[in-house]
């Protein structure tokens, strides 16, 4: 008869029950609450870089055959912050960022209006820049709110579905695939828009392609950024807690 050899304390095999419930936690999709500690901060930073981006964006810009706009170097952080606020906060809080991102981008709109219909004063000299300058703003506003709205509610969306669907592991997949839908959509809406009949022939198309691309491309590079951040802020937002009480890893 073999002699039956006790197992080591903490060595048991995990029950049926166990590994469903392990399971089950893994796929949990935790949200804070918009009214947390970080949420208005980031929504501050994000409409901050949306209205920047967009006055930066009346320029057109040219590296060699690459053409572009201003809002080129800081409008992809926008999508990031965007991706902050859906993976912790969840799509109500971040189509509350897009709603309010417009309404700002709506008053910069009305008081730039304002401004430039205003006469000029007694030794100001500048009116036909300023006018020349800002007066093609409400076509980079109009291009930015229609891409805007459907490419960051498509991003949101997304990454949060796959969230639900996953729960908290492989945030990489997440982020690359709601950022490859939503900028593809956000792109070529605000291409179209803003720079039809401005950007001629085949310098639109490199226009639009190289602007997609270079989207995504600084998603990917600063993913590493993004993640850190991510993390810090589940760690220290009060109301983000996975079952049993938990913090994010």
């Amino acid at each position: 008869m073999s002699k039956k050899v006790p197992k080591a304390e903490g060595s048991e095999e995990p029950s049926p029950e166990g590994s469903n419930a392990l399971s089950a936690a893994s796929r949990f999709a935790a949200f804070a609450s918009s009214r947390g500690r970080y949420y208005a901060v980031i929504l501050a930073v994000f409409s901050a870089i949306l209205i920047i981006s967009n006055i930066s964006a009346t320029k057109v810009i040219g590296f060699g055959p690459v053409v572009t706009d201003g809002g080129a170097f800081l409008f992809p952080i926008a999508y990031i912050l965007g991706d902050v606020i859906s993976e912790v906060y969840g799509f109500k809080a971040a189509r509350k960022a897009v709603i309010t991102g417009f309404g700002l981008q709506i008053l910069a709109t009305f008081v730039f209006w304002l401004v430039l219909i205003s006469p000029p004063g007694p030794g100001y000299e500048n009116q036909d820049a300023f006018a020349a300058v800002l007066g093609f703003y409400p076509r980079i506003v109009a291009a930015s709110l229609v891409g805007y709205f459907f490419g960051q509610l498509l991003n949101s969306y997304v990454l949060v579905a796959v969230k639900k669907r996953m729960g908290e592991q492989k945030l990489w997949v997440r982020l690359l695939t709601s950022t490859g839908v939503g900028e593809f959509v956000d792109t070529l809406l605000f291409c179209v828009i803003a720079f039809a009949g401005v950007i001629p022939g085949l310098d639109f198309i490199n226009y639009i392609v190289f602007g997609f691309v270079y989207k995504v491309a600084v998603e990917v590079i600063l993913m590493p950024v993004t993640y850190r951040v991510i993390k810090l802020v589940k760690k220290h937002e009060p109301s983000y807690e996975l079952p049993g009480g938990g913090k994010a890893a």
